[in-house]
């Protein structure tokens, strides 16, 4: 989908990953919503999705980044179950 982004991050173990996540989508939610609207005010606006994909050890970056370029396949897939 052209309107997605996915991200690989690496957060140190020093950082609450819920915490790092949240600041991110909070913070650029609010940039990316002023730059497209101006100064209004806009309340309401969902712009991240609700979920992220979290693995401390175990996975390989490997699988992470495999996840991320199928993430879009699955989404279309999930956009045609949704329109029949």
């Amino acid at each position: 989908m052209p309107d997605h982004v996915h991200m690989c991050l690496k957060i140190p173990p020093k950082f609450s990953v819920a915490h790092s996540i949240g600041f991110l989508k909070g913070k650029s939610a609010v940039r990316i919503h002023r730059f497209v609207l101006g100064n209004k005010k806009a309340t309401g606006l969902h712009f991240w999705a609700r979920g992220y994909c979290v693995s401390t050890v175990g996975y390989d970056e490997d699988v992470i980044r495999k996840y991320i370029r199928d993430q879009e396949k699955v989404e279309q897939q999930q956009m045609e179950l949704n329109l029949k």
